[in-house]
């Protein structure tokens, strides 16, 4: 097998989950473009490894190895990354990442609420 396949295929799904980093708001589907890049990125270092060790004869297969490893790295950054995202949609309702640009609660200068409208006097008469 040529090694144009694998890369075109990994580059493809880069690319994918590239876009899907982008292009999307809700913090799971970031988090599975992220895993898609990845898994292109691990598709590369296999592919690679098989390349090399057919052209130098060599028994080592480091890039398998380092394929199980961001494998590994990968499965505990998803388990950090939904447990966060939980913990985010929990306490502010939404995962939406346009909506959560600050984490501190009452700090910053959040203008999205009904009462950032209103004047001082009818704030006011809502209190009393």
């Amino acid at each position: 097998m040529h090694l144009a396949y694998p890369a075109v295929l990994s580059a493809l799904l880069f690319c994918t989950g590239l876009y899907g980093v982008l292009a999307r708001r809700n913090a799971i589907l970031v988090l599975m473009s992220v895993e898609l890049m990845l898994n292109a990125v691990n598709l590369n270092l296999v592919a690679f490894d098989v390349w090399l060790s057919r052209a130098a004869e060599e028994t080592l297969h480091s890039g398998q190895a380092l394929t199980l490893f961001t494998i590994a790295v990968a499965a505990a950054e998803i388990g950090i990354g939904l447990a966060i995202v939980l913990a985010v949609y929990r306490n502010r309702g939404t995962s939406d990442i346009d909506r959560l640009r600050d984490t501190a609660e009452g700090h910053g200068d959040d203008t999205e609420g009904p009462d950032t409208d209103a004047p001082a006097a009818e704030k006011a008469e809502a209190t009393a």
